[in-house]
């Protein structure tokens, strides 16, 4: 387990809901991942660099609801910069499952913070 943080330290974390509008390779990382553009709404188009080749294809993930950290730091990957980090969890083939906003309605709008 990771250091006991305060309830002060968890507010700083902005995390919101977004959906992946482009999907490309990302040949120059040095593990398998895909470059993913992701709209926020009233936050804008945000990249991210994620390492999910293995359980997903571009074409699954297109118009996937997921959830990121919005409020990082730029992050440069090889000729890459991440601008958000996108959420997941590893199972137990150590391969990365998407934290994703299920809603059978449809009512959660891009940008949507987590509370």
């Amino acid at each position: 387990m990771k250091p006991e943080i305060s309830f002060n330290d968890f507010t700083k974390v902005d995390i919101r809901v977004g959906t992946i509008i482009a999907v490309n390779d990302f040949p120059k990382a040095h593990k398998p991942a895909y470059q993913l553009t992701i709209d926020f709404g009233d936050l804008g188009i945000k990249k991210s660099s994620a390492q999910i080749t293995q359980l997903y294809t571009k074409e699954e993930l297109l118009n996937k609801q997921i959830l990121a950290i919005v409020n990082f730091k730029k992050k440069q990957i090889a000729n890459f910069f991440s601008e958000c980090l996108v959420l997941g969890v590893a199972n137990t083939q150590n391969q990365i499952v998407l934290l994703e906003a299920a809603d059978k309605s449809n009512s959660i709008k891009n940008g949507e913070q987590i509370n």
